[in-house]
């Protein structure tokens, strides 16, 4: 029997949350409901061919075709779609783990925290350890507009310097609510941002606590 994977972990809950509060219930992504996240999600696990077609004008009216009828699927087969996983190499546990992570945990998230009865989960420890290596990593991307170092911390004592600066900011939370924060969900992630008070404004600037995120993460 293969292991359950954290990316496997945030799929089921995903799917899970997604029948709870239904097709039209809000997401942290901009101008998506449920549905249209779990569209994108099946995008993205399945049909390359539509992702492209959003790049490529000439495959864009077919594009547009495939996603109009995966919206009118009904609502559970389109969950289904979702929990069964992706095709082709992303099966792979290792390469679903890999590049799914921390999308799905991100995905999950998005679906949660839009509700108003939102609240924290206990993750497991080792899912915990790998967004903390996964931020590390994306906060060099995410911050690098920031006009301070940025060091992120956590509760229990890691730290890590995402940006070299002589006034850096500290940015302190769990490692999924610090992934979060660098994937732009900044007003539903619980990161308190610490410093000399202008070097704190000057990084509110670039990153608004009621920033609104797009549909993909980061």
């Amino acid at each position: 029997m293969a292991p359950v994977t954290d990316a496997r972990r945030e799929r089921e809950g995903l799917c899970d949350t997604a029948l709870a509060v239904g097709p039209d219930a809000p997401t942290l992504c901009r101008g998506w409901d449920v549905r249209d996240l779990l569209v994108h999600l099946l995008v993205r696990d399945s049909r390359p061919d539509v992702a492209l077609g959003s790049a490529v004008p000439p495959l864009r009216g077919r594009s547009e075709l495939v996603l109009s009828r995966l919206r009118e699927q009904p609502f559970t087969q389109l969950v289904e779609g979702v929990r069964s996983g992706p095709r082709g190499p992303l099966r792979l546990s290792g390469v679903d783990e890999l590049v799914n992570r921390a999308e799905f945990f991100v995905h999950h998230e998005d679906i949660r925290r839009a509700q108003d009865d939102w609240r924290p989960r206990r993750l497991p420890g080792a899912e915990t350890h790998a967004l903390w290596r996964t931020v590390r990593l994306m906060g060099r991307v995410a911050y690098r507009q920031a006009g301070t170092g940025v060091v992120l911390v956590t509760p229990d004592g890691p730290r890590a310097v995402v940006r070299s600066a002589e006034v850096a900011v500290s940015l302190t939370g769990e490692p999924g609510d610090l992934l979060l924060h660098a994937f732009g969900r900044r007003s539903r992630a619980r990161v308190e941002v610490g410093g000399q008070p202008a070097a704190v404004q000057r990084f509110l600037d670039r990153y608004p606590a009621d920033d609104d995120p797009l549909g993909e993460p980061g």
